[in-house]
């Protein structure tokens, strides 16, 4: 197995956060200018406390009309009311039935990306280029009413996206809003341009079940989504929601090739895809922090917070947080108790994660069943992401035998 970005690896950035946590589980930092939260207690009071720690931190960066609309209608980045307004218009079209009923596509959608697979490279090809990467934009795609044909240009906005942002650790949040609206506004932009042209032509002519389609008809109250507000969604979903999938099923393939012991307890017993995935999530969040406005002065971890200072709260260490999980360092898929905090907490719980489970565990099973042996190749470099922007791969080369 080849690393490329060494300095990029799990365990260089989990030993960054080691000399974080040793400054305390709430610290300010002064070069970062924020409060750095890393025990599980404190983070999960900062996700949980949704009126004293806002989603809202537009006040990183300069106002900017792409990241404006944009907002419009994502509201991880809304607190209430207007967060519960919008998430309850989106609720009511999807569904937890609707997600559940799309099992089968799912199964069937990878199984022909394995096929593809299978014919270009016989026993070896790219698990993230293969199926990682298209098999949630398709379903999210053909969720919407959106064409696969334009998945090159949403893969290409969002891994420029991930990539751009928040890839020097000690740098203030300051200069990375600046930097995100010089080299992430016009990806933003150009996402914007594309989607509220689809929701116009949806609008004019609306589809019989696709979701844009429900959303536009769903009320609360009397009040229907703008189709600025329709936009931000869709690009929450098509930027987040597929990536989220995207990095899980990498990151369990790539957990089983260092853990082989609990890949052979997931093929003798199926029943533990579930577990495994969520271990994974413990294990490597996709997103290693969320970050947090204080609208009040308050306490938290015994340090003062005063009113408007950034919080971030880093899910990787609260998910590896000894006074919670044993032998927090081993990936162990048959933990009797496993309360990660990487789908968020309270009203900011991702919307997404009924969908992103389902995706890893169909996925996973198709290709445990398919494939006897499933194992890194020994001559191509794995690529890994910016673990301080996402923890996941974006090359993961496989070699592979047929059952």
């Amino acid at each position: 197995m080849t690393l490329t970005q060494a300095q990029r690896t799990l365990p260089s950035f989990l030993a960054y956060l080691d000399g974080l946590r040793e400054r305390g589980d709430v610290h300010f930092d002064d070069k970062v200018q924020a409060w750095q939260v890393m025990g599980y207690d404190d983070v999960n009071t900062v996700l949980t406390d949704s009126v004293t720690f806002s989603s809202d931190v537009s006040a990183l960066a300069p106002k900017q009309e792409d990241f404006d609309l944009f907002k419009r209608g994502n509201f991880v980045r809304l607190d209430d009311p207007e967060h519960r307004k919008l998430r309850g218009l989106v609720s009511q079209a999807f569904t937890p039935k609707m997600i559940a009923g799309l099992e089968p596509r799912i199964a069937e959608v990878t199984t022909r990306l394995l096929d593809e697979a299978d014919a270009a490279g016989g026993d070896r090809f790219d698990l993230i280029d293969s199926l990682a990467y298209p098999l949630p934009f398709i379903v999210i795609a053909e969720l919407l009413g959106i064409p696969a044909s334009d998945q090159l240009l949403v893969r290409r906005v969002a891994d420029t996206f991930f990539e751009i942002h928040n890839t020097d650790p000690d740098e203030s949040l300051t200069e990375l809003g600046d930097k995100a609206v010089r080299n992430v506004a016009p990806l933003i932009r150009e996402l914007n341009t594309y989607v509220l042209d689809f929701v116009r032509r949806r609008r004019a002519q609306p589809g019989d079940d696709d979701l844009t389609s429900k959303l536009m008809a769903v009320e609360v109250d009397g009040e229907r989504m703008e189709d600025e507000e329709i936009v931000g969604f869709i690009g929450l979903l098509l930027l987040a929601g597929h990536v989220t999938a995207t990095s899980t099923l990498g990151n369990t393939v790539l957990a089983f090739e260092e853990n082989p012991d609990a890949a052979a307890l997931v093929r003798a017993d199926m029943s533990l895809v579930p577990a495994a995935i969520e271990e994974s999530l413990r294990f490597r969040p996709p997103f290693p922090r969320l970050g947090r406005t204080a609208t009040k002065d308050t306490v938290l971890g015994g340090q003062e917070i005063a009113a408007g200072d950034f919080v971030l709260s880093w899910l990787t260490t609260a998910n590896r947080d000894e006074r919670v999980f044993t032998e927090p360092d081993r990936f162990d898929i048959l933990r009797t108790s496993n309360p990660h905090l990487t789908w968020g907490k309270g009203i900011h719980f991702c919307l997404g994660a009924p969908l992103g489970r389902l995706e890893v565990k169909v996925a996973l099973r198709i290709l445990m069943e398919r494939y006897s042996d499933i194992r890194l190749a020994s001559d191509a470099p794995i690529h890994l992401r910016n673990p301080w922007a996402m923890i996941g791969v974006n090359k993961l080369p496989l070699e592979v035998r047929r059952s």
